[in-house]
This record gives structure tokens, sequence and C-alpha cells, in this order.
């Protein structure tokens, strides 16, 4: 499949959904796929989480935060085959996975003046990789509803919890036991119930695809958006 011609208005694909469903790599995989460019918005208010700690600002003080948010020095990478994220110079790709970003993250990310600024670059930022490549797939939380509720093809992608927590697990640890499934809990349950105080990504929206990816695997994941894109494009035609 090839991304949209220059004749042609460029593929947006918007997809949400809550943590662990394996909307990021499976993202990725269906914009490589496609030929079109990648956005990771969640790593967007990681980032901002991971500024406002270098530069010691109370996550606590909202206003201080929004005036962070706003003045960081952001650069995204948007190459689905090896996205990355650059602050004032620095890759952070690995400081905004730590467990201490993902523990206060949501902090940031239930800010409403943080979501409107981030929401405000997140489609200057879709505009422009889409122009560039022909297309966009941006993933998060209420890119469907919010940020392109206009996008030509809208997922909203999902699995069981335990189907995420396993994944999650197997993720940051290496394994699904046990041990390592009860220490992502935390993680995964607190900051979804965290971030539907702002923004809703367990139920899809009218005009949004559900895809449940409980009993898929990675391949079959990927392959059910690109069925959805595939569908949905020549229907447009």
């Amino acid at each position: 499949m090839t991304p949209a011609s220059e004749s042609q208005a460029p593929l947006v694909i918007a997809i949400d959904g809550p943590s662990g469903s394996g909307k990021s790599s499976v993202s990725r995989a269906a914009a490589k796929a496609l030929g079109i460019g990648y956005l990771d918005t969640g790593a967007m208010y990681r980032a901002v989480t991971w500024w406002c700690l270098d530069q010691g600002v109370d996550l606590e003080d909202a206003e201080a935060v929004v005036r962070a948010a706003r003045e960081m020095p952001l650069t995204m990478g948007t190459d689905p085959a090896a996205p990355w994220v650059e602050v004032d110079g620095r890759r952070i790709d690995a400081e905004i996975r730590t467990t201490d970003i993902s523990s206060v993250v949501s902090k940031v990310a239930t800010n409403l003046d943080v979501r409107s600024e981030l929401r405000r670059r997140q489609r200057e930022l879709m505009a422009g990789i889409a122009e560039r490549t022909g297309g966009v797939i941006a993933e998060g939380r209420d890119i469907t509803t919010v940020v392109a509720a206009d996008a030509t093809v809208r997922i909203l992608l999902t699995a069981s919890e335990e189907a995420r927590l396993r994944r999650r697990s197997a993720e940051l640890h290496g394994e699904a036991s046990q041990t390592t499934i009860a220490a992502t809990r935390d993680q995964i349950v607190r900051r979804d119930r965290d971030d539907s105080t702002v923004s809703t990504f367990h139920e899809a929206a009218d005009g949004v695809m559900l895809l449940d990816t409980s009993d898929l695997d990675f391949d079959q994941s990927v392959q059910a958006v690109l069925d959805i894109v595939a569908a949905a494009t020549a229907e447009s035609r």
C-alpha cells in the first residue's frame, strides 16, 4: 500500500487507546508499511514532564508547568522506523520511559492548559509530517476526538486489562510473570484512571472504528489496522 499521491489529500490516521494496548508499536509498524510519517503524542507529555523536572519546575504548580510546556524547545523525530524525542538539543528517548517519569506524567497530562498547548503543537506537527510524506499516523489519547477529529481514518485500539498488563510487563521487564505483572499494574491502571478524567479513550466515539487486539498477536494487529485503512480509503475514492 502506498501513501496518498500528490493529487490526493494526505492520508491522516488517528489512533487512540489505553496504556498497554499496543497502539505505539502497532502505529509505527503500520506507518512504516504505508510509507508515511508517525507521531507519538504521548511522548510529548513525557517530554514536558522530563523538562519540568530537569528545570526544577514543581509539577504541582499548574501555571509553571504550562509556562514550561510553552517554552520547551521540543523536536520530534517522526520516521516510524526510528522515532526520537529531543529537548533543547538533547535526545531523551530513554529518559522519558523511566519509571520516574511514568509515575508522575499524569500530573502533566491532566493539566488542561498543557493539553491545549500540546494539541496545538500536535496539529502543526501532523500537518508538516503529512505534507512531507503524504500522510501521518498520530497516536495517543484524544487524537480521534479532539486533535484530529476530521482524520481520514480514526481507530480506537484497545485490549483487555489482562492483555495490556501482560504486554506492558513483557515490554518493561522482559517477561510477564505474576510478579512483573503486579509491578506493572499501578502504572497501567492508575494512569488510565487519571487520564480518563480529561480524555475519553475506552469507548469509540461516533465514526471511530473499534479494534480489540486482546486475541491478536502483533502482526495480526498491524494487519487489522492496515485492513481498516484500506477499506476506508477505498470508500473515499
